[in-house]
Formats: C-alpha cells, structure tokens, sequence
C-alpha cells in the first residue's frame, strides 16, 4: 500500500482554533460527527483504500470530520510565499484547495512553494493533497512572467481559426504549470463575446462566433486533458454579454432564454460533453433563469440549468467571493452558504485572512445549524476527493524543482507560441502602404499608450535605420488616454520621422485623447501604419487611417498581462510577414467575422 494513503495517528490531537490571529476563531464541533474516529491506522487506512475510485471517495468522506469536510468545500488564497497562515489553513482547517494568484519569477521557486503546500496538507490528520490551481488564461505566465511561455490571448487563437491552435496552447500551458505544482488551471473562457463593449471579457474570449468559441473551448479541454491537467470553463453560463465589470458591480443580462440556449450556452456544453472536470460560476445574474440572485448564489441556475438539464458531473466552483458584485451585496460567509447551497462545490474565497476565516467559520456554522444539509456538504467533497484520486494526487504530490526549471519556457514552446501569434495577426486596412521594407534605413517613430520601448526594440529587431519610442499615455494606470501635451509631442518626433507606427489600446470604447492622437498623426500625411493592441474595433474611431492591423494582446489589465509575442508578430507583419488572421468578431457592416486581408 502507498505511505501517502496511509493516515499516521500516534495521538488524537483537540485542535484550538485561534492560530495566527487571536480574534478569529474557527468554531468548534456541535455534533458527534467530529468525535476522534478510530487511531487504528491500519483499519482507516483499509477502509478507504479499496473499491472503485467512487466507492474510495465514499468511505475516506465517511472517516472525516466536518471541520474537514468544509476545508473540502474552500479554496483558499495564500497571503505570501510559504507563511504561516497558509501552514494553519491545510494542516488545522484542511482547506482541500489553493488558488496561486501572486507572481513568481522562476520555475524553481514556484515548484518549491507548492511541493511545501502540500508537504503541508501530508501532515494533516487524514494527508488530503491539495488542488492547487490558477488563472491560466494565456499559460504559465501569468503567475511566473519572468521564465514561463507568454501566449497569445483566447481572442489572438480564435482570430487564428485553427483549433490545433488552441490545443496546442493548453498542452503547452498543462505540461509548464504541472510541471510547478500545478493540476488545475482556470481556463478557457468560454464566453461568447457577443458585445464588443464588454469590459471584463473582450479579448479573453475566442470571439463572437457561438461555434467558433465552442470548438476552441472543446480543443483546449482536450489539450488539458491529454496532459492530465484539470481545466474550468468560465464564465458560467455566460459572461460575453454584459456592460459592467463583475469585480466592481454587480451585473444583468437581460437577454431571452432562446438568445442563452443558441448563443451563450453552447459551449459549456460542448466542453460537458468533452468530460471537462470543473465549470466557474459568474457573478452576473441571468434574468432569464433567476431574476433575483447572481448565477454563483441560484440554485436554479447551478442545480437546475448546469446540472439537472445539462447534465454536468464535474466540480462546480465558484468565481472569486472577494468581486464587488458579491462582497458588496452579501457578506463573505453568508455568499458562501448560498453559494453552497444552490450547488457549487468549492466557494473561491481570496479576500483578506478575515475573509477567508468567515468563510470557514459560517460555513461550519451553518452545517451544524441545519443551514446546510449534510447530504449537500458530503456530496460536494465526494466529488473533489474522487478528481483528487483520479490524478493520482495521493501517490503523487510533489514536483522535482530541476525538472521544472528545465521544462517550463522551453525553446520549443516559445517557438510554438510565436506561431500561433502569427498566425493571428489580422490586417484589416491596407491603402498601398504596407508591407514596409525591412531593409530601409528611414528613421521609425513608435508610439503607444502601453509597452511603447518594448514594441520600439520588436522593430530594432527588424530594421537598420534609427527607431524611436514615445509613450503617449502613463506607462501604468487605469486611464489609458493621451494628453494634449503628449499628442504634441508624438506630433512634434513625427515631423522628424519617415514612417510613424501608433499603437492603440481599449477595453471597449477607445477614449478621446488617443482618437485625437491618431488623427493628428495622420495629419503629418506621414506613411502612418495604426494598430490596436486590444479591442479590434479600435479602428472604427479612427477610420481615415490607411493601414491597420489587430493583435487581440492586452485586456483592460494591462500593465499586469503583456503579451510580447502578439506585438512581435505584428511588427513581423509590418515588415513582410504573411498576415494570416480573420477577425473572431464583427467590428460593422464591412469588418465582419472572417474578414481579414492578404499582401499580394
């Protein structure tokens, strides 16, 4: 029999519950439920350890306590690398689950940091492992910037129409964050981005295609899988067509049931009938299921429509409890009760430390006070501890640091992503002014509103002749717009310059001081080439520019998710690269979807 299955009890131990902070308790046992179970080890172990995985998931949910029960039900947040908080929250209050939403800048350091999580979660009474999960949304990267693969947005591939593509992306992404610690990555969005104005979404989606997004979503689901990753379609059951942002409001859509069955949730359901492990809540409310309450707290939208008519058997978790549209509408506990309640497995609480405790507290609370069924609470961890031991996470819970450093950022993969990123580059104007010629020594001016010396050094790559950079807009900020005194100064280098590269960025609408910034470019009667670096409809504000090109790279984020490869490409084909992309969504009536033009 593996050690890691064994349950080692030299001692029934009572735990207090005051750990790192005093004034926050996790309460104590009501019931007879959390009476010490048997010490002898060999029986426990006996009990559990046999049968289908099913049938294992059971019998090790019927030795466990209710404090360990609720653990199972929360995905807690790490406040810093290794702390003790993190130690008292797998080892005394059993959280099953961890969510890594800070940077790393290696490989090495993140396999150790997780390889001590669940040395961790092996200490405690019963050595459940963790899922350790993370957004994933363009791979690895995004919680280790600094060695792992930067892939193009969901909206890049889907510009691609190429769903090896997107498989590609996942096994990549799958083969980097495993190789860290990881088993679980929140992706892919399968929302259909059917409003261009979406702040929250947008570039994060493959596109505004109902099939298209399908596909790419069902692609990316089997890359994860083929690596034995878990993955999480998110938003559910659809975030693609809201106007507000769920992380500062709380939103509604209020489109019919027919616009949500032929439009939204196609993809979840294809990702269902792929055998995808988990689906992400939203926090929007979806009034043409439950008017009332928000798709993470009703049970007719996660019993009845996920489950009962969709027939979903994976983990339902939710988003994050911490986003404005719960956490100022109702508490962290009581959001997580009837999170629990309408039938998500795992609650996702990464507020602050007193978040997360009220989260355990209420929880455990309202099990005993008959708040929660036992039934419900016990179906939920039968589920998790039965993926737990699918992925084998009990014989195997660490990772081997040098294998990390050696796998994640590969040559090979970078040269896999830097395909797809050009492959995506969409050309959607051209009045006789590209390709440029890589081979002239005219002095290049570049400017943008973000990454302005980044992209200048992708163009230094491509030329011989003189390249400057000017940032138009702060080089971080929530405003990317440009100020009178900046445009005349991006004006005043043009006069100087031969050729002008001007780089935009929007979430949806593209603010005022960037269109005048454009427009007086143009004016120079410059050869001035625009691009947009995130919503493709950058161009319909300025549509007098005579050739532009779309890279899908930066959502309304930013400053925390550059993606280099999207710009290089396009650099790339500026300078004679085939453009291959097509647009993934409809800009009007002459950009529509597929719309995408060639060099001769």
């Amino acid at each position: 029999m593996n050690k890691k299955r064994i349950i080692f009890i030299a001692s029934i131990i009572v735990i207090a519950a005051a750990v790192i902070y005093p004034s926050i308790v996790y309460i104590t046992s009501k019931s007879s439920n959390d009476s010490s179970p048997p010490t002898d080890n060999q029986v426990q172990a006996e009990a559990w350890n046999k049968g289908t995985l099913e049938e294992q998931a059971k019998q090790l949910t019927a030795l466990m306590t209710d404090k360990e029960k609720i653990g199972q039900l929360v995905m807690y947040t790490p406040t810093d690398q290794a702390d003790a908080f993190s130690s008292s929250m797998i080892k005394e209050f059993y959280v099953g689950s961890a969510l890594l939403n800070r940077h790393l800048q290696t490989a090495a350091e993140m396999a150790a940091f997780t390889n001590q999580l669940q040395q961790w979660a092996g200490e405690s009474r019963l050595g459940i492992p963790l899922f350790i999960s993370g957004d994933l949304e363009y791979g690895a990267a995004q919680r280790v910037p600094g060695e792992a693969t930067i892939l193009p947005r969901q909206m890049a591939i889907g510009a691609t129409h190429n769903v090896e593509h997107a498989e590609q992306a996942a096994r990549i992404t799958a083969i980097e964050a495993k190789a860290m610690g990881f088993q679980w990555s929140f992706s892919p969005v399968s929302d259909v981005n059917s409003n261009l104005e979406n702040p929250v979404i947008g570039v994060r989606s493959f596109g505004q295609n109902t099939k298209l997004v399908s596909d790419m979503a069902v692609a990316q689901v089997k890359g994860y899988q083929a690596e034995g990753v878990l993955s999480s379609a998110k938003h559910f059951p659809g975030h693609g067509d809201t106007g507000f942002d769920t992380h500062s409001t709380l939103a509604k859509v209020s489109y019919n049931e027919e616009v949500l069955r032929k439009v939204h949730l196609p993809p979840f359901q294809a990702v269902i009938d792929q055998g995808i492990e988990s689906i992400m809540t939203s926090h929007i409310i979806i009034e043409a299921i439950d008017p009332e309450l928000p798709a993470t707290l009703s049970k007719k939208v996660l019993t009845g429509l996920l489950r009962e008519q969709m027939g979903f058997k994976g983990i339902i978790v939710t988003d994050a409890m911490v986003m404005e549209a719960i956490s100022a509408n109702w508490g962290a506990g009581e959001a997580a009760v009837m999170a629990i309640n309408a039938g998500a497995d795992i609650v996702m609480a990464n507020g602050s430390v007193e978040d997360q405790y009220e989260t355990l507290n209420t929880l455990y609370e309202a099990l005993q006070d008959g708040k929660i069924e036992r039934a419900r609470v016990d179906n939920s961890v039968e589920r998790i501890l039965y993926y737990k031991l699918k992925m084998n996470l009990f014989e195997q819970q660490s990772v081997d640091a040098n294998q990390a450093a050696a796998l994640v950022g590969s040559k090979e993969h970078w040269e896999q992503s830097n395909q797809i990123a050009r492959d995506s580059i969409t050309l959607i104007k051209n009045e006789g002014i590209l390709p440029l010629d890589p081979k002239t020594n005219d002095h290049i001016l570049v400017v943008s509103v973000a990454y302005a010396d980044w992209i200048a050094e992708s163009v230094r790559q491509m030329v011989s002749g003189q390249v400057t950079a000017y940032q138009a807009a702060p080089a971080r900020g929530e405003k990317l717009d440009a100020a009178p005194e900046a445009i005349a100064e991006a004006v005043a280098l043009a006069k100087k310059a031969d050729r002008i590269l001007v780089f935009t960025q929007s979430d949806r609408q593209l603010p005022q001081g960037q269109i005048d910034l454009v427009n007086q470019l143009l004016a120079t009667e410059k050869p001035v080439v625009t691009v947009s670096l995130g919503n493709p409809g950058d161009i319909l504000s300025y549509p007098n520019a005579k050739a532009h090109l779309s890279t899908y790279a930066l959502d309304n984020w930013y400053w925390l998710t550059p993606i280099p490869v999207s710009w290089d490409a396009a650099v790339q084909v500026i300078f004679g690269a085939s453009p291959k992309g097509k647009l993934p969504v409809i800009l009007n009536e002459t950009y529509k979807e597929g719309y995408g033009l060639r060099y001769p």
